[in-house]
C-alpha cells in the first residue's frame, strides 16, 4: 500500500486544518475537492504557499496547474517555494517530519488505519502539543478561521484595470492578436487574461493576480518568467 498524506496548514499558527491520506494519486481532481471541502469548513485564505510539486506547479506558463488556476479564480495568492529549497516553508517541512516519525514508523498495513492514525496525530498536535515558538500555546488556541466565505459560485472571468487589454483563452491554450494565435497555456482554456502594456508593443500578461509573462506582439512571442513571483507571506 501506498499512502501520500495531504496537509493544509495555517501558516501563522500552525493549525493542521486537514491531513488526508491518499492511495499514491495526487492530480488536480483528486485534491481539490479535499481544497473545498477544507475551505467550506475554515475559509479562503489570502495566499496559498507550496512546493513546485504536482499538482500545485507545473512547469508550464506561470506553473499554473488545473489546481493553481482555481485558487486564483477563488482571489487567492500563490507563493511557491524556490526548487530544491525546503528551508521556504520550513514550519510545515518541521510538521511533516514530525508526522512521519509519530504515525509511519512503522507504517500501517490499510489506508484506513493510516487514516485513524493521521486522524490522532491531527488532534494531538493542534490541541495537546504546545509550542515553543508559539509561547507555550497550542495551534488551537491561536488559530482563528478566514473571515472568507467560499463562495457558491465562482467569478467567470477575473477583473483587470482599464486600460488594459484582455483576451479568451480558446480550449487549445491560444489566444488570438490581430490575427495571429498566440500560445498561452491550456490549462487557461475557457479564462481570460489581462494584457498590461509597458513600452511600444510589449505587454505583461496576468491571469487574475498572477503574472505570467511578457508578450512581444512584434515578434508574435509570448516570453515566460524565468521563475515565479514571490511576495512575503501574510501573518494571517
Amino acid at each position: 500500500m501506498k499512502c501520500t498524506p495531504l496537509t493544509i496548514s495555517d501558516g501563522y499558527s500552525r493549525y493542521l486544518l486537514r491531513c488526508q491520506g491518499l492511495d499514491g494519486e495526487t492530480g488536480s481532481e483528486i485534491v481539490q475537492p479535499l481544497f473545498e471541502a477544507t475551505m467550506r469548513e475554515y475559509g479562503v485564505p489570502v495566499a496559498m504557499h507550496s512546493d513546485n510539486g504536482t499538482p500545485f506547479a507545473s512547469v508550464g506558463l506561470g506553473g499554473l496547474t488545473q489546481l493553481a488556476v482555481w485558487w486564483l479564480r477563488l482571489g487567492i495568492r500563490l507563493e511557491r517555494s524556490r526548487p530544491a529549497c525546503p528551508q521556504d516553508n520550513g514550519r510545515h517541512e518541521r510538521m511533516h517530519r514530525t508526522l512521519k516519525a509519530a504515525t509511519t514508523k512503522p507504517p500501517l498495513g490499510t489506508l484506513k488505519a493510516q487514516q485513524r492514525a493521521f486522524d490522532g496525530f491531527r488532534e494531538e498536535y493542534n490541541h495537546e502539543r504546545p509550542h515553543e515558538a508559539l509561547g507555550g500555546k497550542t495551534p488551537g488556541e491561536i488559530y482563528a478561521p478566514s473571515l472568507r466565505d467560499f463562495p457558491e459560485r465562482l467569478p467567470k472571468c477575473p477583473e483587470y484595470p482599464s486600460g488594459w487589454e484582455t483576451r479568451s483563452v480558446r480550449d487549445g491554450g491560444q489566444m488570438s492578436w490581430k490575427g495571429q494565435n498566440i500560445m498561452v497555456t491550456k490549462v487557461l482554456g475557457g479564462q481570460q487574461v489581462g494584457l498590461e502594456p509597458i513600452e511600444d508593443g510589449i505587454w505583461k500578461v496576468h491571469f487574475a493576480a498572477q503574472e505570467l509573462g511578457k508578450f512581444d506582439e512584434r515578434r508574435g512571442q509570448l516570453q515566460p518568467l524565468s521563475s515565479p513571483k514571490r511576495r512575503p507571506k501574510p501573518q494571517g
